[in-house]
């Protein structure tokens, strides 16, 4: 664990005003560490946030969850796949349960609503890129009396929002470089856990949940 020296990042969002607000707080010294924070990227949709964290492994990941191509925990697996120790912190607007919950399991070091003061992000910020994990109060209220959801594993949730961006099975197992037959499996696993019988069902468990942007194009 880095304890000195300076630190990178990089700011996903899919709002050029929000990415630009973000960079000056991180970059600017004093405001979160003494020598800023060198941002070696911006992304505006969740591809891009996967490709500049393989790329650069920067220390952390400024993720909006709700962007084009990719999102949700989706992306959240997929840096970790590919650059294990950046610390990656969700900025969201999200407030659907199911959605937070699912970030919250697959190990996001940080958590942070858009509807608060970016006073305590940046606060905590220091700690989390040296080790620790902070999870937003509100967050943390709404989901106390909340029954636990079915745990999807990383590759089940990949599966999903690929199956709901309305990809077949050879097309995901072509994307995700494995084989039809484990696709298949991965399905009936996941649609067996959220007791569900077709894609239809699915999606309405989807949206219900806040696993998918119901404004986005599925």
């Amino acid at each position: 664990m880095k304890e000195r020296g300076k630190y990178y990042a990089v700011v996903a969002d899919d709002h050029a005003i929000v990415r630009s607000g973000l960079r000056s707080a991180l970059e600017t010294p004093g405001q979160i560490e003494p020598d800023g924070i060198d941002v070696m990227g911006e992304a505006e949709n969740g591809l891009e946030a996967i490709a500049l964290a393989r790329q650069h492994k920067p220390d952390l990941l400024l993720l909006d969850v709700q962007m084009p191509l990719a999102g949700g925990v989706e992306v959240v697996v997929e840096v970790r796949r590919w650059s294990p120790n950046t610390k990656i912190v969700v900025l969201t607007g999200v407030t659907a349960k199911g959605m937070i919950g699912a970030l919250i399991e697959s190990g996001v070091d940080g958590l942070f609503s858009k509807g608060d003061d970016n006073s305590e992000l940046y606060r905590r910020l220091p700690g989390i890129l040296r080790g620790q994990r902070h999870i937003a109060e509100r967050f943390v209220d709404a989901l106390k009396d909340t029954a636990a959801a079915p745990q999807l594993t990383g590759r089940e949730r990949q599966v999903l929002n690929m199956i709901l961006a309305g990809h077949a099975n050879k097309d995901i197992a072509e994307i995700l470089g494995i084989s039809a037959k484990t696709v298949d499996k991965h399905r009936t696993s996941m649609m067996q856990k959220l007791g569900v019988h077709s894609v239809p069902q699915l999606m309405a468990y989807a949206l219900r949940e806040g696993l998918v942007d119901p404004a986005s194009e599925l």
